[in-house]
């Protein structure tokens, strides 16, 4: 699969149907205490919005949903793999992203046969509370040199002025959250976005 540069993270299907019409073409619904039902509905509008626009959904952690759900592609964070069905996933046909922060962590996602690996945070990131330093863009060309062939991600603290520095020391995908949805003119960001990660 060749994975479109940029990758928004977000949180509800609304977000998802608003970007889409922008040309967004790759976009992971990332949604964290939510009811099952509404965690479910969530997904399979998301799904039908991205199969409309001919874009690519991945579901952050819910991987048994994602199966049921018909979904093509689920993320999983170090934590989420360690209750997570591998061979399901893969007899499911889903794509495989996995979130790395280390040299082991990432020693264990290539041993996972991963279709992507993200890295982070790059930069400070407002996000979550981190325990990892920023890893910058010396430590994105390392991850890069190892990893070979297999797309990387950077996330944390990305803004479409850090993604040029990201792609130009290896990231093939360039993955924004908060500077997307906390911006004043979301749409606008967006596209300054695929100006830069088209």
């Amino acid at each position: 699969m060749i994975w479109p540069r940029f990758y928004p993270i977000l949180d509800s299907a609304d977000w998802i149907a608003r970007v889409l019409p922008l040309g967004v073409r790759l976009v992971q619904l990332r949604i964290k205490d939510r009811p099952p039902a509404d965690l479910r509905g969530q997904i399979a509008r998301a799904r039908d919005l991205c199969r409309r626009q001919g874009a690519i959904l991945v579901v952050n952690d819910h991987w048994q949903l994602a199966i049921e759900e018909g979904c093509g592609a689920v993320h999983l964070g170090q934590e989420d793999l360690d209750g997570a069905d591998l061979p399901a996933i893969r007899r499911a046909g889903l794509c495989l992203g996995i979130s790395t922060h280390d040299g082991a962590e990432l020693d264990r996602a290539l041993a996972c046969d991963p279709d992507y690996v993200a890295l982070g945070p790059v930069w400070p990131t407002i996000l979550k509370a981190m325990p990892w330093a920023p890893q910058g863009t010396d430590r994105l060309a390392e991850w890069k040199a190892q990893i070979g062939d297999i797309p990387l991600c950077a996330i944390g603290g990305l803004t479409p002025e850090r993604a040029r520095l990201a792609m130009a020391a290896g990231a093939d995908m360039v993955a924004a959250v908060t500077d997307i949805t906390l911006a004043a003119d979301p749409d606008r960001r967006i596209r300054e976005w695929l100006e830069v990660a088209p």
